[in-house]
C-alpha cells in the first residue's frame, strides 16, 4: 500500500521527540511507579486477550480497567508510553491534545464489545478522562447520530488525523470493529470536543454531494466485509485523501455483507470546508491482483487541482 516515506521518516522522528519530552516531564520516583504498573498491564492485558476461558479474560479486563485508571492517576502519566503493554491500542492526537486506549474484549466466537479511555493532556499533569461504553448493540442506525463517550460506536483505532476549518479542530478516527463471527467493520468517523470539553463522536462530516447518486450526508462511515478478508481504510498523506477499498460481494449476495471482499477497486473522502466530500472512484484504472495504486489519481497532486483544506 502506498506510504510516503517522508511522511513516516517525520512520524519516526516525532516519536522520538516526544520521548525524549517524556522522559524530561515524568519524575523519576513516578517513572518507577508507572514501570511497576505497566508490568501489571502488560500481564493482564495478554490475559485479557489470550486467556482460554470467557470468565478469565473478563476478570482481566475487569482488573485491567482498574489498574489502568490507578496507573493513569499518577502526576504526567499521560507522557508515559506503556510500550511494552502489547494488544491494547494507545495513540495521542497529532497535537498531543488527549490519548486514546481501546481494545476488544471476546466473550465467545458470536460475542464481543469494544473498550475504551480518552485521557486528555493537562497543564498541571492530573488525570482527565473519559470511559467509553460501547452501545454499538443497542445503535440502529449508527450511522446518522452522533454519541457521547456514554453511548460510543465501539472500534479499537489504530490511527487518528487532525483537520481545521474555520479555526476549529476535528479529529479523525480509523478503527476496527470485530463485529461478529462472519464479519469484521471498519470505522471512521470525527471526534470533536464541545464547549466543556467534552467527546462528540460523529456529526454531519461524510458528503455524498458529488456522487452519480446522492446520498444523505451520514455522521460516520462504516463498512462490512467477510472475516477472512484483508481490507484498507487509511488516510494517505501523497494524495491527501481518505483511501479506502471498494467492496463487491464474491458470491453476488448483496444482502449479505459477510460476502464482501476488495475488488481492486478504490473510493475516498476528501477534506472540503470542514466535512469529507466522497470520491467514488480514486484510481482511473482498476489494479490487478497485487498491484499498487500507482495510477493517474482522481486529482493531480502535483498540480493540486482539489487541494484539500486544513489538513495537520
Amino acid at each position: 500500500m502506498i506510504k510516503s516515506l517522508k511522511y513516516f521518516l517525520f512520524l519516526w522522528l516525532s516519536v522520538a521527540f516526544t520521548s525524549l519530552i517524556f522522559a524530561q516531564t515524568i519524575s523519576t520516583t513516578d517513572k518507577r511507579i508507572l514501570k511497576s504498573k505497566e508490568d501489571s498491564l502488560k500481564f493482564l492485558a495478554k490475559n485479557l486477550i489470550t486467556d482460554s476461558l470467557t470468565e478469565s479474560r473478563m476478570r482481566s479486563d475487569s482488573l485491567f480497567v482498574k489498574t489502568m485508571i490507578r496507573s493513569l492517576q499518577t502526576k504526567n502519566s499521560f507522557f508515559y508510553p506503556f510500550d511494552s503493554v502489547q494488544g491494547i491500542s494507545k495513540i495521542y492526537a497529532p497535537d498531543s491534545s488527549f490519548k486514546i486506549f481501546t481494545w476488544y474484549l471476546q466473550y465467545d466466537d458470536y460475542y464481543g464489545r469494544q473498550r475504551g479511555f480518552i485521557q486528555m493532556r493537562t497543564k498541571d499533569g492530573t488525570l482527565k478522562g473519559f470511559a467509553l461504553r460501547d452501545n454499538s448493540e443497542f445503535t440502529e442506525f449508527p450511522n446518522s447520530i452522533s454519541c457521547s463517550d456514554s453511548n460510543w460506536i465501539g472500534a479499537v483505532y489504530y490511527n487518528i488525523i487532525k483537520t481545521q476549518f474555520q479555526n476549529k479542530n476535528y479529529y479523525t478516527l480509523f478503527g476496527n470493529d470485530y463485529h461478529s463471527v462472519r464479519s469484521s467493520k471498519k470505522w471512521i468517523e470525527v471526534l470533536t470536543f464541545d464547549e466543556k470539553n467534552r467527546p462528540l463522536f460523529g456529526g454531519d462530516f461524510f458528503s455524498f454531494e458529488e456522487d452519480s447518486t446522492i446520498k444523505e450526508t451520514q455522521h460516520r462511515f462504516g463498512f462490512e466485509y467477510k472475516k477472512e478478508a484483508s481490507t484498507f481504510a487509511n488516510f494517505v498523506p501523497e494524495l491527501n485523501v481518505i483511501l479506502f477499498d471498494h467492496l463487491i460481494s464474491e458470491t453476488a449476495e448483496q444482502e449479505n455483507a459477510w460476502t464482501f471482499v476488495p475488488d481492486g477497486d478504490y473510493e475516498g473522502f476528501q477534506w472540503r470546508k470542514g466535512k469529507w466530500v466522497h470520491i467514488e472512484k480514486v484510481f482511473k484504472d482498476k489494479l490487478q491482483d497485487g498491484q499498487a495504486p500507482v495510477s493517474v489519481p482522481y486529482f493531480d497532486t502535483k498540480k493540486t487541482t482539489k487541494k484539500s483544506e486544513g489538513i495537520k
